[in-house]
Formats: structure tokens, C-alpha cells, sequence
């Protein structure tokens, strides 16, 4: 609990001080100006969202190995917070690109396999919710789960493998970035990690209420 507690602190901390360092500590970007700050709001949730993802596969893989109903609701959990994370990577990207490329929305290789990426992980959620008997249903959506990450490392590539006018972060050549901006987003990363973390933990610890409960309702009093 106390683990959990500093944690919470520890996130806070870290959002209000890159919020801090993103307005009053990081340039200016001389093309886009003000706008290009939702940089540092945008590439964290992309990140994180893979992150969760992958939680998502490595939990339905264990559950499909173990059958742990642990596992399903860890898998249930990140999936819920990286669909969170990926919309909020589509809305933020808009902005900027209607910023950078004067529209809200163009058929790119990297905006169009982390939409695809969205509707799997959406879909995904929504056959958690289908009436479907257990443990058949845990075991699809393991299923579906360990399959649907085959979409996060084509998200990752796709501006390398097609033409594509997404920027890249980290340029092989001619790239970087100042220092005040690296330093910027290192922290913006480990405050948008911790509150993954935190969302994914406080989702969880709900899930295992809600199956003691269901199991309670189940239960036939005479």
C-alpha cells in the first residue's frame, strides 16, 4: 500500500513538473510554433498505448498457458487504458496535423495502422462484454489478444516501411533535438508511464471486485 501510495505522489509529481518544463523550460519550435508542444503529450500516449498492448499480449499468452483468471483481468484492464491511450494519440495527432499539414485527417501509413489498431483493441473489449459462456470467452479473447499485437510493431514501422509524412522522432540523419526538448520529453514519458501504471493497477483491482461479487450473485441461498 505504501508502494502504491509514493507511486500515486510520484505521478503527480512528475505530471505537474513536465507541464512545467513543457511551458516555461522547452523552446519554442520555429515552424509550428506554440502547437508543436502537443509533441510532448502525443508521443508518451502513443508509447504507453504500445505499452499497454503488450501487457495485453504477454497476460492472454500467460492465460492461455495457465488459465490463471488473474491474467484475463490483467489483459482486460490494459487493453481498456491502451484503448484510452490510442484515442487520445488520434485526437492529439489530428491537432497537430491539421496544425502541420492543414488537415485533421490524411490516410498515412502510421494514421492509418494505429486507427486499424484502435478498432482491434475496441473490438477486443467489446467481445469482453459478449455473452459468450466462460471460460470460452476468456479463452477468444486470450486468443484475439495474443493475435491483435501482430498490428503494434506495424503501427511502429509503418512510416519506415511506406511513404510516409509523419516525422520522425529520433531522425537517422540530420535529426535530434535540442536538449531542453529531449529532456522535456524524458519526463513527460516517465509522468505518462506512471499514470499507465496507476490506471492499470486502480482497473484491475476493480475487475477483482467485480468477479468476487459475480461469484457472490451466483451463489444459491437457501
Amino acid at each position: 500500500m505504501q508502494v502504491f501510495s509514493g507511486l500515486v505522489i510520484f505521478t503527480w509529481v512528475s505530471l505537474l513538473i513536465s507541464q512545467g518544463m513543457i511551458w516555461l523550460y522547452a523552446p519554442v519550435e520555429s515552424s509550428m510554433g506554440i502547437v508543436q508542444k502537443i509533441f510532448y503529450l502525443h508521443l508518451p500516449l502513443a508509447w504507453w498505448a504500445f505499452m499497454a498492448f503488450f501487457i495485453v499480449f504477454v497476460a492472454s499468452a500467460g492465460f492461455l498457458w495457465k488459465k490463471r483468471p488473474g491474467l484475463d483481468m490483467l489483459a482486460a484492464a490494459a487493453a481498456e487504458v491502451g484503448v484510452l491511450f490510442t484515442v487520445l494519440v488520434l485526437i492529439t495527432g489530428s491537432i497537430w496535423g491539421r496544425a502541420s499539414w492543414n488537415t485533421w485527417w490524411t490516410w498515412d501509413p502510421r494514421l492509418t495502422t494505429a486507427l486499424v489498431m484502435c478498432f482491434i483493441y475496441s473490438a477486443y473489449l467489446v467481445l469482453r462484454q459478449a455473452s459468450i459462456p466462460s471460460p470460452r470467452r476468456e479463452i477468444l479473447c486470450a486468443v484475439i489478444g495474443v493475435l491483435a499485437f501482430a498490428d503494434v510493431p506495424l503501427v511502429f514501422v509503418s512510416a519506415r516501411m511506406w511513404r510516409s509524412i509523419h516525422p520522425a522522432v529520433f531522425a537517422a540523419q540530420n535529426g535530434g533535438m535540442p536538449v531542453e526538448m529531449l529532456f522535456t520529453l524524458l519526463v513527460s514519458l516517465v509522468a505518462w508511464g506512471g499514470l499507465l501504471t496507476l490506471l492499470i493497477k486502480n482497473r484491475y483491482s476493480q475487475l477483482q471486485i467485480q468477479r468476487g461479487l459475480d461469484g457472490l450473485m451466483s451463489r444459491k441461498y437457501w
